[in-house]
């Protein structure tokens, strides 16, 4: 909006019609949005903050009251402040890191493939537990970039949740199948890391 030459009192004249055209259309576009449903959301990308997200969404719905179970495929025995946290809400949350590490550390493919197959049997109960609102899947697509699952069966479950269900899965190069069948997919661009300077991973940061 170009002010040159105008009044305060023309700017504020100005920038009220300007905002009262935008709420309107906001409100109308809001009218229009009816359906009500689970979601199945995707955090992808090289970039920082994919289960960070889903963590935020975790603290969301325990703080609207909602019930929620947290599976983590890739680690294992990690300390992390938001494990420390939901522990702390143990009738909303149930929280299972099942995974044994990077595949760089175990170096052992047929052991990974145990963990994520034991992983996703637990994830599938949860799944089907419509009491479950929320179910978090952290790292999954790790474990599908490296076949240690069977695609077309975590489509499968995804597709015959519970309709009110919401279903998050986190990690870097989600398949395209899984980008098309969700409703939500969100890619994390890395711009800059501190890890490309020499610095560790921080407390409350990574972990």
């Amino acid at each position: 909006m170009k002010t040159e030459g105008m009044t305060e009192d023309e700017i504020n004249r100005r920038h009220a019609e300007k905002m009262a055209k935008k709420k309107a259309a906001r409100e109308k576009m809001l009218a229009d949005k009816t359906v009500e449903k689970g979601l199945v959301i995707v955090h992808t990308g090289k970039g920082k903050g994919k289960t960070t997200g889903a963590m935020g969404l975790a603290v969301r719905a325990i703080g609207n009251g909602m019930k929620i179970c947290v599976v983590q495929f890739v680690k294992g025995a990690w300390e992390t402040g938001e494990r420390r946290v939901l522990e702390h809400f143990p009738d909303q949350c149930v929280m299972k890191a099942m995974g044994e590490g990077f595949t760089w550390d175990t170096q052992d493919r047929q052991r990974d493939i145990a963990a994520a197959r034991a992983a996703w049997d637990f994830a599938k109960a949860a799944i089907a537990d419509p009491s479950y609102q929320m179910v978090i899947l952290d790292e999954l697509n790790i474990v599908l970039r490296y076949e240690y699952l069977p695609l077309d069966e975590v489509l499968e479950t995804l597709a015959g949740k519970p309709e009110m269900q919401h279903v998050v899965i986190t990690g870097r190069n989600a398949k395209e199948e899984l980008i098309e069948a969700a409703d939500l997919v969100t890619e994390m661009t890395q711009v800059k890391h501190p890890f490309r300077s020499g610095v560790k991973a921080q407390l409350g940061i990574e972990f």
